[in-house]
Formats: structure tokens, C-alpha cells, sequence
């Protein structure tokens, strides 16, 4: 165990009652691959100040309960009974984050997408980390990232795209990850989070978020040996984690791009350029990071001929934004009330046609109980 002084004192009373303002996401100084300096990480993230952001956000995203059945209402009072014994487990590697609880979504187009509901304890745990791991990271990812970042949004990146093609880069391989969320390697991802944090307590604890289970919807509780699972508020940032290693890749090879969580476009002037950038980076994804590219959903085309974040644009100049059909009969669908609501309201995952785009600011503290938070600009 540490050794306690006046500092692990506060942590374990966890003072109330102070306001947290402006923005609780903002990124700090770095460069390269950022690897978070010294092996107090771990203390960083259990400061009473980062408790107090962390709890906020939470609350601020309310959320359906996990497997334990704990609303976001009662967290305050669990932690104000539990935190010693929740923080001495944390400090001394032995907390064990639950299975999270397995909910389908159904999709716009049809079908559903598989999301995964921590339990509050978890999100609120998951929360304080990604506050502290984002303030590192975020300033080394790529400038053609735009998904799940403070200060960013899905319409930059549109604007972004159009700016490309406006340029003359007339031709688009748009890249579709298949299952992305659910298809992460563990090893690869893991060896990337080793390079960037020195203090192995917290790598052991992502490490177990990642290895945590499922509760499946027949009540079976299902190993993950692979996935980071759409719902808990590190997955965004672990997903931007991995795949900054192709951004920088194209960075390199000093293609136009905008990418968007696991949805990324490469502007390029001919097809027959788009089709050499699509089978190069298909390799990449398989043998780098054992991805593999969505050949149904993925296509080398004319942009106005696709859809990107809910938007397409028109073939003449100036190639004006424009709401895809397919955005458009899914938000009529929304107010004509023939389509239950998209959006998972906890940790950081939404419907792109419904989550807001502006970052979380926080405001005054709900009670007096613990915690306020910050989170990641969300699709639209």
C-alpha cells in the first residue's frame, strides 16, 4: 500500500461542495506519442476535484442502470457510504469492474447495434479516467480526427470534407471499419495504451474494463476477448487511441482526410487513386492493427454519390452540404413518433441524429454529494 498522507486523506473524505466551471476538457500541452509522465497516475485520477467533474458528467447523462440495478440517483449515496473501500480497492489493484449489461439498438436503415450499459460505479470510475487520459492525448491526435474530441465536432468535419473537395479532390474512398467497436484487438490496443501510461495500476484497470464480460439478453454472462463495448465513456477515447495510428499513417503519406470515430474519408483527384489508397489501407488495417475494412459498406465513388456524418453534397460547384436522404427519413421518422428514440442516454454514446455536438461545460455541482465531470464532443 502507499504510504497516506495528507493528500490521500483528502482523496479518502472526498470534500464537497466547491463549483466547477468553464471547460473540463480542455486539453493540455503535449506532443508525440504523450506518454503520461510518472507512476502517480493513478492518484491523478482520484483527486477530489477530477471525483467531483467525473460525478457531474454522470449524473448530467443520467442513463439506464447496469446489471446491479443501481439508478444514477443512488450513486451519490453509495459512494458517500463505499468510496473509502472503493478507493482502496482501486489504489491496491483489486477492484473489479462488473459485466456490463447488453442492450440493442435499432438502427435508422434496419437492425440493431449491440451496446454495452456499465454499471454507474463503472462509468463513474471510467469517467475520472478518461478526464485525465484525455487531457493527455487528445493534443497528439491528428488534426483529421473529429469524432468524440473536446472542441470538435461532426459538422467540422463535414466542413472539413467539403473544403477537400472544393480543392479539386473530386474522388472519395470512403472506408467503413467492420464492427469496429466489437472487433478491437485487445493485445493491439493494449500495447498502444502501454506506450502512452507508465502506471501499470492503471493499465491493469483498463485492461480489466476491456476484459469485464457481458451480460448477454438471455442472462448468460459471455467472456470478451474482444471489442471495446459502445456505452462506457473510456470506449470513444480508446477508439480514437487505436485508430490515430492510421491517421498518422495517412498523415505520412500526406493524404486529405476526415475521420470520424470508425467512419473515415480520403479525398484523393482520380479512381484509379482511390482504388490504390483503398487496397493499401485495407492492408494496413488487417496487418497493423487487425482491423478489416467493411467491403459492402465501403466504396471508392464521387462524393455526391455518398453519404458522410448525415450529409452528402451537390455535384456542381461550390459542392454544397446537403442532408442525406437517409438522415432525413430517419429524423421525420423521429417526429412523426413511428421510431423509438436512438440515443443510450449514460456514458458517452449516442444516435449521430440526436446527441448534441457542443462539449459538456460544467456547471454548478447537483448536491453537495461528490463529483462534476466533462465529456467528448458527440455525433450528430
Amino acid at each position: 500500500m502507499p504510504r497516506r498522507g495528507k493528500a490521500s486523506e483528502r482523496q479518502l473524505a472526498l470534500p464537497l461542495g466547491r463549483e466547477v466551471h468553464g471547460d473540463e476538457t480542455a486539453a493540455g500541452a503535449g506532443g508525440g506519442d504523450a506518454p503520461v509522465e510518472g507512476m502517480d497516475l493513478l492518484e491523478r485520477v482520484l483527486e477530489p476535484d477530477n471525483l467531483r467533474r467525473a460525478l457531474h458528467q454522470v449524473r448530467r447523462n443520467k442513463g439506464a442502470p447496469g446489471i446491479d440495478g443501481m439508478s444514477v440517483d443512488h450513486l451519490v449515496e453509495h459512494l458517500k457510504t463505499h468510496w473509502p473501500t472503493i478507493r482502496a480497492s482501486l489504489v491496491d489493484g483489486t477492484y473489479e469492474p462488473q459485466p456490463v449489461r447488453r442492450v440493442a439498438i435499432p438502427k435508422p436503415g434496419g437492425g440493431s447495434r449491440n451496446l454495452g450499459v456499465p454499471i454507474v460505479l463503472d462509468r463513474f470510475i471510467e469517467q475520472a479516467l478518461l478526464q485525465v487520459l484525455q487531457e493527455e492525448w487528445d493534443p497528439t491526435f491528428s488534426e483529421g480526427s473529429y469524432g468524440f474530441r473536446p472542441k470538435r465536432s461532426a459538422h467540422q468535419g463535414v466542413a472539413q470534407a467539403q473544403a477537400y473537395i472544393r480543392q479539386g479532390y473530386t474522388w472519395v474512398v470512403d472506408i467503413d471499419v467492420e464492427k469496429f467497436f466489437d472487433r478491437v484487438n485487445h493485445d493491439v490496443l493494449m500495447s498502444r495504451v502501454r506506450v502512452r501510461v507508465k502506471d501499470r495500476r492503471v493499465v491493469r484497470l483498463i485492461h480489466r474494463f476491456l476484459k469485464a464480460g457481458v451480460f448477454t439478453l438471455e442472462g448468460m454472462v459471455e467472456p470478451t476477448g474482444e471489442g471495446t463495448p459502445q456505452g462506457g465513456p473510456l470506449s470513444p477515447l480508446l477508439a480514437n487511441l487505436i485508430l490515430d495510428e492510421l491517421d498518422k499513417e495517412l498523415e505520412k503519406r500526406g493524404h486529405r482526410f476526415v475521420r470520424y470515430a470508425d467512419d473515415g474519408n480520403i479525398y484523393v483527384h482520380s479512381r484509379q487513386a482511390g482504388e490504390r489508397v483503398m487496397a493499401s489501407v485495407s492492408r494496413f488495417l488487417e496487418r497493423r492493427l487487425r482491423l478489416k475494412v467493411n467491403e459492402a459498406k465501403s466504396a471508392v465513388d464521387r462524393p455526391w454519390n455518398r453519404k458522410f456524418l448525415g450529409f452528402t453534397f451537390t455535384r456542381s460547384r461550390p459542392n454544397r452540404r446537403k442532408v442525406s436522404e437517409k438522415a432525413l427519413k430517419a429524423f421525420r421518422a423521429k417526429v412523426a413518433g413511428s421510431e423509438p428514440r436512438l440515443g443510450v442516454e449514460h456514458g458517452q454514446v449516442r444516435s449521430r441524429s440526436m446527441a448534441s455536438e457542443s462539449e459538456p461545460s460544467a456547471g454548478d455541482c447537483a448536491s453537495d454529494a461528490l463529483p462534476c465531470g466533462a465529456g467528448s464532443a458527440e455525433p450528430r
